[in-house]
């Protein structure tokens, strides 16, 4: 669930990294359940926050009795449920941001310290990757046969679109956080229905390190993303060509 494109590329090529198909479903659980709580409203047609969180599910395959749980808790008990996010540097000075959400934060910033700990990091005050990340609108798009992509990418750049990617068949498109709302309603208008949308955490500057300290910050991400409270984590570590190979050979 890292913000890094090609990070993401590799784990999709890999699989090793990708976290269970059950941890995914509790993720995707977890922020139905707070779009509850906070939008105050159990409709996706009125809660743009649940909308979004409900078509992220689906796009994962979740099924459906799993939402209307996921939404049933929200309207009964979701305020149990705290947004928490942390942050840090590994080795060689990458930097690491962790959202939660956590029905226990102390349980939660301890097991998250011990996991920066044991891999040669430690967390940092907040706000202090800020110069390092920005918040953005991430939407992925499957390449429907036949399209126009030329004429796409036009209506794509009106609505709102910073950046555009072409991932073998998805469009990757990149909008400002404040845009991320009217982009998503565009491509309602559109009839266009994402495979994921999202704001992720995406690095101004990325990090190179030598491959084998570069396994090491791979390691601890890997073991962020199995804790249960996580939901996501965005790093600027720089997946080099050299890394890929590494990565390929295991």
């Amino acid at each position: 669930m890292s913000g890094h494109s090609k990070w993401s590329k590799i784990k999709r090529k890999k699989g090793a990294l990708d976290a269970k198909r059950s941890n995914i479903f509790s993720r995707l659980a977890k922020e139905i359940t707070v779009a509850v709580k906070e939008g105050g409203i159990s409709d996706p047609a009125m809660n743009a926050r649940l909308r979004i969180a409900v078509l992220n599910a689906k796009g994962q395959n979740m099924p459906k009795d799993n939402i209307d749980r996921a939404i049933s808790k929200g309207e009964k008990d979701g305020n149990d449920l705290e947004e928490i996010f942390l942050e840090g540097y590994g080795i060689g000075r990458v930097a690491v941001f962790v959202e939660c959400l956590s029905d226990n934060n102390n349980r939660t910033v301890a097991d998250i310290r011990h996991i920066f700990t044991k891999r040669g990091g430690s967390l940092t005050t907040k706000g202090s990757l800020n110069f390092i990340f920005d918040r953005k609108g991430v939407f992925s798009i499957s390449i429907q046969p036949g399209i126009n992509l030329d004429d796409l990418e036009l209506e794509l750049i009106e609505s709102g679109a910073e950046e555009i990617e072409i991932e073998e068949d998805l469009i990757i498109v990149t909008t400002a956080t404040e845009d991320f709302g009217k982009f998503n309603k565009k491509l309602e208008d559109l009839k266009i229905e994402p495979q994921k949308a999202e704001l992720q955490r995406l690095s101004r500057v990325d990090k190179r390190l030598q491959v084998s300290e570069a396994k090491i910050i791979l390691r601890m991400i890997e073991e962020l993303e199995d804790n249960e409270d996580v939901q996501n984590v965005y790093h600027n570590l720089e997946m080099t060509d050299e890394l890929e190979m590494a990565l390929e050979e295991q």
